[in-house]
């Protein structure tokens, strides 16, 4: 009997997007393998249940757990429903591992094997797994969105019989993948834009994009494509500069992030107060606590006259591409393991080594273990 693969209708609030879209479930079919949805797993995400074509409809989401040989899933699942989970099923989604101690330990007691998309290691091959950038870009472009339709300003400089528009000033602070995707949205809609990383090293992307580098003259070359976390002295002087620019900008989208870490605070709400009425900052970081002072997660607030947004799940506000790329991720990823609709882990490959998170019973990611045993 072939393997079968399953999805549920996500059930996280406000998550709108869905792990499996009819492209993939095709692919997936012609690999062997049984396929089999909940119904009205992709209806939020603009993928109605008649789109998907020679799949098995369970009559609900615990047949879909109970069945399931390998889930997927986009939010991390529930205690709950890692309890409904047939002996010996795969996982794999976002975890969420930094935040979800108990649900860890839960698929480690029922030795659930789980492979978090976000520890796929960043090498070449992987990029096509790499459910983490898929995702950012889309937050990066819903971001400047989100700004200029916030901003009291015209993006782009107009010349009317009124006489002439300047362009609006937009800061875009971290150049990872979502803030190469804002800087390139911002300049598509005619801002002038800067940029700043404290990665030296991005400063060719944001120039290549038509953007400004801002050099505060402090580099954090970080491992695995990431940047470290700066010191004191080495903070301050780049508050120094980046102060100067965020107060004269009109817009500022913050992106800047450090893995299982809380978000660097960059923005004080001194700098806010420096900025002109009717200006606002995007802050995007703001689930992992947000790169501004003033940041609430899921909240919009106005200070002297500065809209502060922190918005959550920017990628299920366009949820129809966001799964789209996201169910691509998955299947790029388990794809190697297929060989004739059966699962045959190649444990010696570093994505998967990397990425698995718990296995027979143990948790095979190093932080997370050492994590959740400082923490008993």
């Amino acid at each position: 009997m072939p393997m079968t693969i399953g999805a549920l209708r996500e059930s996280a609030p406000h998550e709108t997007r869905v792990s499996l879209v009819p492209e993939v479930a095709e692919k997936l079919l012609k690999e062997g393998v049984r396929v089999l949805l909940e119904h009205g797993a992709g209806e939020r995400a603009g993928f109605p249940d008649v789109l998907y074509k020679n799949v098995t409809w369970a009559a609900s989401a615990a047949e879909v757990l109970r069945e399931a040989d390998v889930l997927l899933t986009v939010q991390p699942l529930t205690v709950e429903q890692i309890g409904q989970l047939k002996t010996g099923a795969v996982v794999v989604g976002f975890m969420q591992p930094h935040a979800r101690a108990t649900e860890v330990r839960a698929l480690k007691a029922r030795g659930i094997t789980s492979f978090a998309m976000e520890l796929v290691p960043r090498i070449s091959r992987a990029q096509s797994m790499d459910a983490l950038s898929s995702q950012a870009a889309i937050a990066g472009y819903k971001a400047v969105l989100i700004a200029a339709n916030r901003l009291q300003k015209f993006l782009p400089m107009l010349t009317t019989a009124a006489g002439t528009i300047r362009p609006a000033q937009l800061l875009v602070i971290g150049a990872g993948v979502a803030g190469l995707q804002a800087i390139a949205t911002a300049r598509r809609l005619g801002a002038v834009v800067e940029a700043y990383d404290v990665r030296g090293a991005t400063r060719e992307q944001v120039k290549s994009l038509g953007a400004k580098f801002v050099d505060t003259g402090v580099s954090a070359e970080g491992a695995g494509g990431y940047a470290r976390e700066l010191s004191a002295e080495e903070k301050a002087k780049q508050q120094e500069v980046l102060d100067a620019r965020i107060a004269a900008a009109d817009a500022v989208i913050a992106t800047a992030a450090v893995p299982g870490r809380p978000a660097p605070k960059i923005i004080s709400r001194a700098t806010v107060e420096r900025m002109r009425p009717g200006s606002v900052v995007v802050d995007i970081a703001a689930e992992q606590g947000g790169n501004c002072e003033l940041t609430r997660a899921g909240e919009i607030i106005e200070h002297h006259g500065v809209t502060v947004d922190g918005p959550v799940n920017l990628a299920a506000e366009l949820a129809y591409n966001a799964s789209e790329m996201y169910a691509r991720n998955l299947f790029n990823f388990l794809r190697p393991a297929l060989a004739k609709g059966e699962l045959a882990i190649d444990w010696n490959d570093e994505v998967f080594a990397q990425s698995c998170l718990t296995a027979k019973g143990e948790i095979r990611h190093a932080p997370t273990a050492k994590a959740l045993e400082a923490a008993t």
